[in-house]
């Protein structure tokens, strides 16, 4: 039994861990660690086990690495691979520190680029540049799948001073970033941004979306909005969100 955990906020890492789930075949299944780390208890056992997760400021998504943590793991070898769309930065690092301490026997470390998504420096991908990274992705999840299958191990160096000092300031703005989600007069209160919220952090209060600490800026309800009524920096009111082009709104859904 292989098992693949996941965290996407707009599918880039979800369709790496669905690619992945597929290639593979049977048995293999698919969990979210958005939903599987509201549990008491998180005990992991496989023959394998494979993480998909994004960078976000070249470091570990916070709840990623609450989960990873406090997991319990009853497996000999686990791969871990990171989506990322400018650069993963120290990532992997912070995960390899983790892992280490788990007495894993055997760990992979990979890199998946795929289309940058953070709207809120990057803005929009255009066309073009979107078609290249779709197909980078797919090859390098093509090769995630051949390092599993022949349970390939490797390292990453640990010692990464700038990402880890960006990441950290980063960790700082999430507990804060909540606070200035704005909802315009658009919102017709449909809910579609708590359904894809992968934490929970976002309530309906007098049908509209209230956004909570548990936030881990992922923006995924940003780019979801049909109505583009959801305002974060940059990303104005009607700015174009993103999703994984091979990625329904249904997968999304916790």
């Amino acid at each position: 039994m292989t098992k693949i955990y996941h965290f996407s906020g707009t599918g880039n890492s979800l369709w790496s861990a669905k690619e992945i789930a597929r290639l593979i075949g049977t048995p293999c299944e698919l969990y979210n660690i958005g939903s599987e780390a509201q549990k008491d208890e998180i005990i992991i056992e496989a023959e394998a086990v494979i993480f998909v997760f994004p960078s976000y400021a070249y470091g570990l998504p916070l709840i990623v690495r609450r989960f990873a943590q406090i997991a319990e793991f009853r497996t000999q070898y686990v791969a871990s691979f990171v989506t990322y769309g400018s650069s993963p930065g120290g990532t992997l690092a912070v995960m390899r520190r983790i892992l280490k301490k788990k007495g894993i026997a055997k760990l992979f470390f990979g890199r998946i680029p795929a289309v940058e998504n953070y709207l809120a420096i990057f803005g929009p991908p255009k066309e073009k540049k979107l078609c290249r990274r779709v197909l980078m992705q797919k090859k390098a999840t093509e090769e995630a799948v051949r390092a599993v299958l022949e349970r390939r191990e490797n390292k990453v160096n640990t010692f990464r001073p700038l990402s880890s000092f960006i990441a950290l300031l980063f960790s700082f703005g999430v507990k804060i970033f909540y606070k200035y989600y704005r909802v315009g007069s658009e919102c017709n209160g449909c809910g579609a941004c708590r359904k894809i919220c992968p934490v929970c952090a976002i309530v309906m209060k007098n049908g509209q979306p209230q956004f909570t600490e548990k936030c881990e800026h992922c923006q995924g309800c940003v780019d979801m909005c049909p109505l583009r009524a959801i305002q974060f920096g940059r990303v104005k009111f009607n700015t174009p969100g993103y999703r994984h082009p091979e990625i329904d709104f249904i997968d999304l859904v916790r």
